[in-house]
């Protein structure tokens, strides 16, 4: 099972860019989780997040591939395809 970790903030202008482009994945079936660095400071700690936006694609709980600051949708497109 492969799913997408998003790491954003709300101050994050980057974060703002790439929002659409996550919420787009997710309607088009991708499994998309969201965190909010502010309110979860933990999750991003455990994956060693230290920019965002950070996109980081886990498959069967292991990370497989990770995309720092913002990319065309494609881009995350081939990611999950190629893992």
């Amino acid at each position: 099972m492969k799913e997408f970790l998003y790491f954003t903030a709300s101050w994050c202008g980057g974060c703002r860019t790439l929002g659409p482009i996550m919420n787009e994945l997710q309607k088009e079936g991708y499994k998309v989780r969201k965190i909010d660095v502010d309110s979860d400071p933990n999750t991003p700690s455990q994956y060693n997040v230290r920019n965002i936006p950070t996109v980081v694609l886990l498959k069967n709980g292991q990370e497989v591939a990770r995309q720092v600051g913002n990319q065309p949708k494609i881009q995350y497109i081939n990611m999950w395809e190629q893992s």
